[in-house]
C-alpha cells in the first residue's frame, strides 16, 4: 500500500517535512510503511532540492527507519541559474557518522533520461548503501536471474558513466552535443513558461531541472461538469479533447497538486521547431476552449460512449 504525500506547489513543488509526517501518521492503522520515494530533480515538477531539504528527508528516513529510494535520473538536466544538482549520497556521507553508517538508501539513474536520452536501449543502474547483507544477497540473486539489460544498453550505460575526456578523439563532439542539448532545454523551458503563463486559466511555476513542465489548469465549469458526468478527471478530458482537435498528446496531471486541482505534463526536451508547433497547437486549442465558455457556445458534440472510448485509448498510450 502506498501513502501519498503532496508537494508544495506554491513553493515550486518543494518537499515539505510536515507533509511527510502527515502521510506517515495517516498511514498508521492501515499499513506499516517501509520506504520513502523521492524524485530529485522532481518528475514532472522540475523542482530541485537544496542541501537543507535533502538533509531533512534523510533525518526523517532515519528517525522513522525507512528505506530511502531516490530517483535521480534527471541529475544532468539542471538549468536553473546558480543551482546545481547535489546527490543524496554526497549529502548523506557528509552528515554525522550515525546517519552515514545506518541510513539505508538506494539511488537510481538511467540511460533513458539523461542527456544521452537513449530511451530505446532500456538500461539503468542503482547504487545500494548500508543495506543489510541478507537483503543484498536476495537483491544480487534477483539481478542475476530476472533482470538482463540488452548488450547495447549496457555498452551505452558504460559510455554514459565514463564519457570522453579532454584529449580523446570524440571529446569535442561529445562536449558540443551535450552543451547544445542543455542550451536547447533551457531555452525551451523559458519559451514554454512564457506562453503557458500568458494563457487564460493556465499557470506554471518555473522548473529548475528535468525535461517536463507541470502547468496548472483552471478549466471552464462546463468542462469540469462534463468530465464529472463521464467519470473522468477534468485534465484527462482536456487531454482527450486536445488529441481530438489538434492531434497532440499531453499527459494529464493526475492529482499532482491539491485536491480538486488539475495539471498537465508537458515534455520540453524536443527540437525548437517541434516545440514551436506544439505550443501553437496548445495555444490555439486552449483559446478556443476558453472562448466557447465566454461566448456560451460550448457544445457537447460527443456521445458518452465515444468520449469514454477515446479516453481509454489515451490511457493506453501511457502504459
Amino acid at each position: 500500500m502506498a501513502a501519498p504525500y503532496r508537494l508544495v506547489e506554491e513553493k515550486s513543488w518543494a518537499v515539505d517535512l510536515s507533509e511527510l509526517h502527515r502521510a506517515l501518521t495517516t498511514s498508521r492503522g492501515h499499513c506499516t510503511l517501509r520506504a520513502i520515494y523521492i524524485s530529485n530533480p522532481g518528475n514532472p515538477t522540475g523542482h530541485l532540492q537544496n542541501r537543507k531539504s535533502i538533509e531533512e528527508v534523510i533525518e526523517f528516513a532515519a528517525a522513522e527507519r525507512l528505506l530511502l529510494l531516490v530517483d535521480e535520473v534527471y541529475q544532468d538536466s539542471v538549468y536553473a541559474p546558480n543551482r546545481e544538482f547535489i546527490s543524496y549520497k554526497k549529502v548523506l556521507f557528509e552528515m554525522d557518522n550515525h546517519l552515514r553508517e545506518t541510513v539505508e538508501m538506494v539511488s537510481f539513474n538511467s540511460l533513458s533520461c539523461a542527456c544521452v536520452a537513449e530511451c530505446g536501449l532500456r538500461a539503468g543502474y542503482m547504487e545500494v548503501i548500508n543495506m543489510d547483507s541478507g537483503v543484498m544477497h536476495f537483491v544480487d540473486t534477483m539481478l542475476c536471474t530476472d533482470i538482463n539489460a540488452p548488450v547495447t544498453g549496457q555498452l551505452a550505460l558504460d559510455l554514459m558513466l565514463s564519457p570522453p575526456k579532454p584529449g580523446d578523439p570524440s571529446y569535442n563532439t561529445f562536449a558540443e552535443e551535450t552543451l547544445l542539448t542543455r542550451a536547447t532545454l533551457a531555452q525551451n523551458v523559458q519559451q514554454t513558461l512564457k506562453l503557458l503563463n500568458d494563457l487564460p486559466g493556465m499557470s506554471c511555476w518555473p522548473a529548475m531541472g528535468g525535461i517536463y513542465l507541470y502547468p496548472r489548469l483552471n478549466l471552464p465549469a462546463e468542462i469540469r461538469e462534463q468530465a464529472n458526468m463521464l467519470g473522468l478527471e477534468a485534465d484527462v478530458l482536456y487531454c482527450q479533447m486536445l488529441l481530438q482537435e489538434e492531434g497532440l498528446i499531453l499527459g494529464a496531471g493526475q492529482h499532482g497538486g491539491t485536491t480538486g486541482s488539475h495539471h498537465l505534463r508537458l515534455c520540453v526536451l524536443v527540437p525548437p521547431d517541434t516545440l514551436e508547433e506544439v505550443l501553437s497547437r496548445i495555444s490555439s486549442f486552449h483559446l478556443r476552449l476558453t472562448d466557447r465558455e465566454h461566448n456560451g457556445s460550448y457544445r457537447k458534440t460527443k456521445s458518452r460512449r465515444n468520449m469514454l472510448s477515446s479516453a481509454e485509448e489515451i490511457g493506453q498510450s501511457y502504459i
